[in-house]
């Protein structure tokens, strides 16, 4: 058997500074995810975990220590005493990192709804890790992603209220996720921070986009317009503007 990947690689060249994915049928009938790498590529499974493991028979190795925590809490009445070691944080973090590469691969692809799926599993390791991590520097190492994590995440939710012609939901969900990671660096008392954030920087500017694409009002226009007239002691041009929002609002 040729183990050599090499004819894959040069029918499928790496792009620098460009991500590159595509779908394939597996052997076993199975669609696979596969991201082109510098030096070759990772295949993955579209769902469950994507290496195709299923740790103590669960669907991953964090769904294994919910499972673990649920017991103990069953048997113990809470969550004090359970804790996760060095070890398993090591373990669980390899595993965010799989998740990691493929809502990379699937933003890539227009897998909004599959970036959402992965994006929020992973802030649900970074909160369980940062609730249940024995050492402290285990509890707090994932947090440093949370911003990118948060901004993924919210960029797929916007592409699908986008794609269902929802772009005032999609707004709602842009300008959630920059208050989400402004939060997240006040809480960390480096609000500047926020000024600097290529995260923030991202989203701003799909707020911008999606802000384009909405129709103006012409009501809610006119009052703007009549609130800088009048600010701005335009008396006879805030008459007139006074008198087309009485007419399209029927003098309401």
């Amino acid at each position: 058997m040729d183990l050599d990947i090499n004819p894959i690689m040069r029918k499928w060249p790496y792009k620098p500074g460009q991500v590159t994915a595509r779908r394939i049928r597996g052997e076993d009938g199975r669609e696979k995810i596969q991201l082109r790498l510098d030096l070759g590529l990772l295949q993955m499974e579209s769902s469950g975990r994507p290496d195709g493991e299923r740790p103590h028979g669960h669907e991953s190795l964090l769904a294994w220590h919910e499972y673990r925590l649920q017991r103990h809490v069953e048997e113990h009445g809470g969550a004090s005493g359970f804790a996760l070691d060095e070890a398993d944080c090591e373990l669980l973090r390899a595993e965010g990192v799989m998740y990691y590469h493929r809502y990379l691969a699937e933003f890539v692809l227009g897998d909004y709804a599959g970036v959402e799926r992965d994006t929020m599993r992973n802030l649900r390791l970074t909160d369980f890790a940062k609730e249940h991590a024995r050492e402290e520097s285990d509890r707090f190492v994932l947090e440093q992603y949370r911003p990118y994590v948060l901004m993924m995440c919210t960029r797929a939710r916007a592409h699908v209220a986008l794609e269902a012609n929802r772009p005032k939901a999609a707004l709602a969900v842009a300008r959630k996720g920059i208050e989400q990671i402004e939060a997240f660096h006040a809480s960390f008392g480096v609000g500047a921070a926020s000024a600097k954030s290529s995260e923030l920087a991202v989203l701003r500017a799909l707020e911008k986009e999606i802000e384009s694409q909405i129709p103006v009002d012409p009501i809610q226009q006119l009052r703007e317009q009549l609130a800088e007239a009048v600010a701005s002691e335009q008396y006879e041009r805030a008459a007139a503007l006074r008198d087309q929002l009485q007419d399209l609002t029927g003098g309401t």
